[in-house]
């Protein structure tokens, strides 16, 4: 039987896939360092919002978690040129929705609403988008394989 051949990758392609590694590793990073409570790290947060941290239900971190690691493997499975990136990023899409919907139910603190809160959030909204549907074209001009 024989193999399909996948389109060739262009410079864009890697350029983008590498910067997603990038962005997506920070928001490991920021899961791992929050999530540890290590010090340095949370001195940067305002008291209310590592009081409101600190009584979220243990199971939100399951949807962060899927949010955050989903997107890095999607990255890297962008960077293998793997198809299974599309349900990578769109299981990280799905944690994203489900993180996002508790904190609006929830009590946030006035700091995680501020201008530069909500912009934050938007660019994250955008850039798991962005990914997922570049990947799904990717897949579908045959650079994923």
């Amino acid at each position: 039987m024989k193999a399909a051949t996948r389109a060739k990758a262009s410079w864009l392609f890697w350029a983008i896939a590498a910067l997603s590694l990038l962005w997506n590793a920070f928001g490991c990073m920021d899961f791992t360092l929050t999530v540890t409570r290590t010090p340095p790290y949370m001195a940067q947060f305002p008291p209310e919002m590592v009081d409101w941290l600190d009584t979220q239900p243990t199971w939100t971190l399951v949807p962060w978690a899927l949010g955050v690691w989903g997107a890095l493997a999607g990255s890297l499975l962008l960077l293998l040129r793997s198809r299974h990136a599309v349900a990578a990023f769109a299981l990280s899409l799905a944690g994203l929705a489900v993180s996002q919907i508790w904190q609006a139910l929830s009590d946030m603190p006035e700091s995680m609403t501020t201008p530069a809160a909500t912009g934050m959030t938007v660019t994250i909204w955008i850039a798991a988008l962005v990914l997922l549907w570049y990947a799904v074209r990717m897949r579908g001009q045959g650079v994923l394989g």
